[in-house]
């Protein structure tokens, strides 16, 4: 009889491969509402372009390894920026709508089973959010949403005139906020069913509604805020500041 023997506390299973995540970050829009003579993404704030600080959220990341930034196909801006020289960056053109320009981010993810999307005028995205919402893949086959409770009173207005119509419920409303996190082939299917139809896609969670999912709530930070007015910029610039040298609050 041989003297080797081999016990099941010597044997080392694999390590679990962690499934590839692929974040794409749509950035072909004009941004009219910032009033602005560039897209709101190329503003600056806190030293950087707003899209700079998007971007270098999920490239702080480790399980982020690729990002594909989805411009307009007369954007010049982006390949000037030094962030662009960066080999886990690449670009493709967009469409019209952001469902269209999310779309061909997804036809450059190769192999990637999970699809991250990020919106580019949201500079103030915390890694503790991020990584709660990177968690949900170890028990989702369905993905999910950052988002932040409402806390204001909501209203809803008489269509078409500016005068209330009645007060919204706002206990279960949250506002949706991003990266929206979900199974790459899952997301393509409902957004490719979602412009066959005729949907609204405000968002990528939306289409997943559409086709009867339910994405996960994940309570994030309501400072991961997306500037889209001009009041917008003084209060990412705050926010970032203070992520800088945070000051602990005190009262007299």
């Amino acid at each position: 009889m041989s003297n080797f023997a081999v016990s099941l506390s010597d044997v080392v299973a694999p390590e679990a491969i962690a499934p590839e995540i692929i974040a794409i970050v749509p950035a072909a829009g004009i941004g009219s509402r910032m009033q602005a003579d560039c897209p709101k993404q190329y503003l600056i704030v806190g030293g950087k372009t707003i899209i700079e600080h998007a971007i270098v959220s999920l490239l702080s990341h480790p399980r982020i390894q690729r990002v594909v930034v989805v411009i307009h196909p007369q954007d010049t801006q982006f390949s000037r920026l030094s962030i662009a020289g960066d080999p886990r960056i690449s670009i493709v053109h967009g469409g019209d709508q952001r469902a269209d320009s999310v779309m061909a981010g997804l036809q450059q993810a190769g192999q990637a089973e999970w699809a991250l999307v990020h919106d580019a005028a949201r500079p103030c995205l915390h890694q503790s959010d991020l990584e709660k919402l990177l968690a949900i893949i170890e028990h989702s086959k369905v993905g999910g949403i950052l988002a932040a409770p409402v806390r204001d009173t909501m209203k809803r207005s008489e269509p078409g005139v500016q005068a209330i119509a009645h007060t919204v419920d706002r206990q279960a409303l949250w506002h949706a906020l991003t990266p929206q996190l979900f199974p790459l082939e899952l997301l393509k299917m409902c957004l490719s069913r979602a412009l066959q139809d005729g949907a609204l896609v405000t968002d990528e969670a939306s289409a997943l509604e559409h086709c009867g999912y339910h994405p996960i709530l994940i309570s994030g930070r309501s400072d991961n805020i997306k500037v889209t007015r001009p009041e917008d910029l003084a209060l990412a610039e705050f926010y970032l500041t203070q992520r800088q040298s945070p000051n602990s609050l005190e009262c007299n």
